[in-house]
């Protein structure tokens, strides 16, 4: 039995992550619609009823305007940092009723059906923004996008993982000359906001010497990246290493994507 994941979305327009073990389910974030998160786990013979949990990163928009309809048409039970889970119900006061939010502490596992599941800290500009890591069957996959900088605690959490879906989020050059205005330069390069293609190529190698043997880009930027870019500059950086033999992709933007499975 293999460790599987799926996106059924990648983009700063959405993101929708799926960790499946036998019969166990975790969706990491719903940043889509219910009726496209719905659709895509059907394609897959499942529904949101099916899941043992929802894990939310963090509050922005991308990562959770699905969220409070799908919660009210299916129980499904959330879990996220403190910091998190807080923001969540004064944003969606319904989640703060009954027994939907649950919080997790940094580095803690919480068994999910057959996949535990522990988070880590992450560098971005949402309150109590994390990663998660992923273990079951003896493998090991991890989620992490929305970063502004490698930190520590992303590197320390990342070490030993088979299969992980890694932030590239723009290349440096386009956004410098691309429709983006300063401010915005600013945020996306800034210290709490997102990983570029050189800086992935960098996780990416850390994340194949230590044992990774599947990576997947995510988090491609429509305005200031392309698949071709980022999959282009991470696996130059992964030949020059020495790291060749890794399985790479690039998540699709707004469509359910293959299994990536170890």
């Amino acid at each position: 039995m293999q460790l599987q994941m799926y996106t059924l979305a990648s983009g700063s327009s959405g993101n929708c992550v799926l960790l499946s073990y036998g019969e166990s389910h975790l969706l990491v974030d719903a940043g889509i619609s219910c009726r496209k998160i719905t659709t895509r786990l059907g394609t897959l013979g499942l529904t949101p009823g099916d899941l043992d949990g929802l894990l939310v990163t963090h509050t922005h928009a991308d990562h959770i305007c699905g969220l409070n309809v799908l919660c009210k048409r299916w129980p499904v039970p959330i879990y996220a940092s403190g910091e998190t889970c807080a923001d969540l119900a004064r944003r969606v006061p319904s989640l703060a009723e009954g027994d939907t939010l649950h919080s997790l502490i940094p580095g803690e596992p919480v068994q999910l059906g057959e996949i535990s599941a522990q988070s880590f800290a992450t560098p971005h500009d949402a309150p109590g923004s994390v990663g998660y890591l992923f273990s079951a069957g003896g493998k090991r996959a991890a989620v992490v996008t929305d970063l502004g900088y490698l930190a520590p605690t992303v590197s320390d959490a990342l070490t030993q993982v088979d299969l992980a879906l890694v932030e590239a989020n723009h290349d440096v050059d386009w956004l410098r000359t691309g429709p983006y205005p300063y401010y915005l330069q600013e945020r996306v390069l800034g210290k709490y906001g997102h990983l570029s293609n050189e800086a992935c190529g960098e996780l990416s190698v850390r994340l194949a010497r230590s044992g990774a043997s599947t990576l997947v880009l995510a988090h491609l930027s429509q305005e200031n990246n392309t698949p071709q870019r980022a999959k282009e500059t991470v696996s130059h950086m992964l030949e020059s290493a020495g790291c060749g033999g890794v399985q790479l992709y690039v998540a699709p933007r707004d469509e359910l994507s293959q299994a990536y499975c170890v």
